[in-house]
């Protein structure tokens, strides 16, 4: 990947910044992404540092408006963008019927994990096209592949997201264009550690899930996910009922378990 040009969104810690670091090392220029700008540009810094080549961009992905203005200064400095790692993201965990009276909970989640990764892949697609080359990158979650309670409003979102990644994929066909989907399991960032629940549980590290976005770029693959993703996603697909009534019992059992 020496010399590619790799926008990362979600770049200020995580999964993000691990991944941001370790492709620089092997060579690629990254371009960094997320709200928080002194820690952004601390990732930056940390990169260059290394001998790395790294740009920060402080944008607020939620906001279209943030979003073009963004994009903009990126494309007069930097004309090609080989790979997009949509890796951003917001998590809410919250019962459905405790959101009755929260749809906003649906819509800010929405706004970033999925229109956000969407409107930056439509604006990065066209050099691609052009080029006959190019790669997006689309972060999303074991939780997509079996159903979920209390995470309606993020698995929603990543749902959308595999959907629109899988569309993208058709048409892309022939196109020199590869669309991977990424379906981590439970990483442990600030993000999984609001919810008390998981720190009882085993997950990858932030530099774990990075080797995952590193062999994303190398290999190119339609999907990386685990054997139990994918059993868990065969199971959802061929007995939906049984299984969305098992692990939901599952679920709340574990969960009143380790609250002890």
């Amino acid at each position: 990947m020496h010399n590619k040009t790799i926008v990362i969104t979600g770049a200020s810690s995580g999964i993000g910044a691990a991944a941001a670091a370790a492709l620089a090392r092997r060579g690629a220029r990254v371009v960094l992404l997320a709200r928080r700008e002194d820690e952004l540009e601390r990732i930056a810094q940390s990169i260059r540092a290394q001998g790395g080549a790294a740009l920060a961009f402080p944008v607020d992905l939620a906001s279209e408006d943030a979003l073009n203005a963004c994009v903009e200064k990126i494309l007069a400095q930097i004309p090609q963008v080989d790979v997009l790692i949509n890796n951003a993201g917001r998590s809410i965990r919250r019962a459905i019927s405790d959101s009755l009276d929260r749809p906003h909970d649906f819509q800010r989640t929405m706004d970033l994990n999925y229109l956000a990764a969407v409107r930056l892949s439509l604006k990065f697609l066209p050099g691609m096209l052009e080029r006959n080359a190019g790669q997006i990158i689309n972060v999303s979650s074991q939780s997509t592949q079996l159903p979920m309670p209390r995470f309606a409003a993020y698995v929603a979102s990543k749902s959308a997201l595999e959907g629109f990644s899988r569309s993208l994929a058709a048409e892309m066909a022939g196109s020199g264009i590869a669309i991977t989907i990424v379906n981590f399991p439970l990483v442990r960032t600030p993000m999984s550690s609001a919810t008390k629940l998981y720190r009882k549980l085993p997950m990858l590290s932030a530099e774990q899930a990075a080797d995952w976005l590193v062999r994303a770029v190398e290999k190119r693959p339609a999907r990386i996910s685990t054997r139990m993703g994918r059993a868990m996603a065969l199971s959802t697909a061929t007995l939906p009922g049984i299984a969305a009534q098992l692990n939901g019992r599952l679920m709340n059992y574990a969960a009143r378990r380790l609250a002890k």
